[in-house]
């Protein structure tokens, strides 16, 4: 989701009272935020011409794939991206320009689970983890020192829409890790709310006790609501959610309101 943010928001910055929006300069744009990319094609649709100075753009779409990316440290199989028709006001050369309605696109994702690990592994999404302190009780903790310590987390993709995530986390003045596996189906429920499904989870082999997982299962089924994106301005729609044999394939309807901040973020 940030990906699309910033890639939407970074071309509407590069539009200027002058009218200068093509088609190359869009591609370097998402090129500088790229390590390597296998294909990359961006088209801006603003025929006829003149209309980019009126504040109007049909259509930009964007095709990739084996994108990676220099913010995140996090590949991308596949991208395609496709906006409606875009209607904007100019401010001045210094300030990207106003929407005058709600900036919308699909957008189809296909990541493997070489990638999501990746990603898992990844300095900056450790890094987060270990600004997390989760108590016993699944609850995060504000005190200074931590009561667990999450580490080395990895994911499986299984059949059956099913995946498996296993993960160490470090207890307290304990120097032996616990090992948690856990296995789980996923379903999108009306487009917008990620559900855990018949989860069975395993700390050093040892089943957790249904009643204990269903409470932390019923946490996490609401804060992989998408609907908690909406006090920032971002309504999102999970349109299809497929996985199998180590590729997961999303596809997505992504609506930005004008006053969103999502919309400061630049290329």
């Amino acid at each position: 989701m940030e990906l699309i943010t910033i890639l939407l928001s970074g071309l509407l910055g590069l539009i200027t009272p002058a009218g200068i929006l093509l088609d190359h300069t869009a591609e370097n744009a998402i090129r500088s935020q790229l390590t390597s990319f296998e294909q990359l094609q961006v088209r801006v649709d603003n025929a006829p011409t003149h209309q980019l100075l009126q504040g109007k753009i049909n259509q930009i779409r964007i095709a990739g794939r084996s994108l990676q990316l220099k913010r995140q440290d996090f590949r991308i199989t596949a991208l395609e991206l496709e906006t409606d028709a875009i209607e904007f006001n100019f401010r001045n050369r210094k300030q990207r320009p106003l929407l005058k309605q709600p900036l919308q696109a699909g957008c189809r994702v296909v990541l493997t689970e070489a990638d999501i690990n990746e990603l898992l592994q990844s300095e900056a999404f450790l890094a987060r983890l270990r600004k997390l302190n989760i108590t016993s009780a699944g609850t995060v903790n504000t005190a200074p020192e931590p009561v667990y310590r999450i580490a080395n987390p990895k994911v499986k993709f299984l059949a059956n829409q099913r995946i498996g995530f296993q993960v160490e986390i470090q207890e307290e003045n304990n120097t032996e890790p616990l090992l948690i596996k856990i296995e789980t189906g996923i379903e999108i429920e009306a487009g917008r709310r990620l559900k855990l499904i018949h989860p069975v989870a395993k700390v050093n082999e040892e089943e957790v006790p249904t009643r204990f997982l269903n409470v932390i299962v019923n946490n996490l089924n609401q804060r992989l609501d998408l609907g908690n994106l909406e006090a920032d301005g971002l309504i999102m729609r999970i349109l299809k959610f497929n996985m199998k044999a180590n590729e997961l394939e999303i596809g997505a309807f992504v609506r930005i309101e004008p006053s969103s901040k999502l919309l400061n973020v630049r290329l």
